[in-house]
């Protein structure tokens, strides 16, 4: 798989779903877990999908249980926690690993095309961020502690584009 919109993932509620329905669109995409200490972060993620979803942008959060256990819960207590604690109205995908030998295909693309800090490729924690522009174009990383307000100005930017 060369391009970003070639690749296929699982909704939390088990549908499958082509990327491809995200062309023309700036996706924020995110691994999320409910017991970390950056799960207040859903907060500054849906004030930011409330924002911009009507001008073009999607957040796409994607659970992983690899670090710390933080992320134990089936997809119903996922969603339900989302929902109650956050008020997340964003799009929820099934669990995934986004290290290892099982790493969904699209987190090896999207190390791949957006590399850590010393060109490391794994992802460090919960809540790693990555920007994607209209053209399904990796153009970022954001590590943890990046809050998503400080990525506002990036979003505005590609959604001019």
């Amino acid at each position: 798989m060369k391009h970003f919109y070639d690749f296929n993932v699982v909704t939390i509620t088990g549908e499958d779903q082509s990327m491809a329905m995200y062309k023309d669109k700036v996706l924020l995409i995110v691994n999320v877990a409910s017991e970390c200490g950056f799960t207040p972060q859903y907060d500054g993620l849906e004030k930011l999908y409330e924002t911009y979803q009507r001008q073009g942008f999607e957040i796409l959060a994607f659970p992983c249980n690899q670090f710390g256990g933080q992320e134990p819960g089936t997809p119903k207590q996922i969603q339900n926690f989302c929902k109650v604690n956050f008020g997340v109205t964003f799009p929820l995908f099934a669990k995934i690993d986004v290290n290892g030998e099982h790493t969904h295909p699209l987190y090896v693309y999207l190390k791949e095309k957006a590399p850590g800090i010393i060109g490391t490729e794994a992802i460090k924690w919960n809540f790693t961020k990555f920007l994607i522009d209209k053209k399904g174009r990796v153009i970022t990383r954001y590590g943890s502690s990046t809050k998503p307000e400080k990525i506002a100005q990036d979003i505005e930017k590609l959604l001019r584009k």
